[in-house]
């Protein structure tokens, strides 16, 4: 199952955070993405084959 939607949600929620001055909230998004990747690379194990990297974040339009 792709986790992706996860790290698209997070990324807008990061977004919102850094357009709207939530420098606090930001950092706490930020670091909910990088446990989230850490994570997820512990499921894929070594025998499995990585999954496709997650977005970084979006750029609102």
């Amino acid at each position: 199952m792709s986790h992706d939607w996860v790290f698209d949600v997070l990324s807008d929620l990061l977004a919102y955070a850094n357009q709207n001055d939530l420098p606090r909230l930001a950092v706490r998004v930020a670091e909910a993405i990088s446990e989230a990747r850490q994570e997820l690379a512990l499921l894929d194990g070594p025998d499995e084959p990585p999954q496709s990297p997650p977005p970084s974040g979006r750029h609102m339009h």
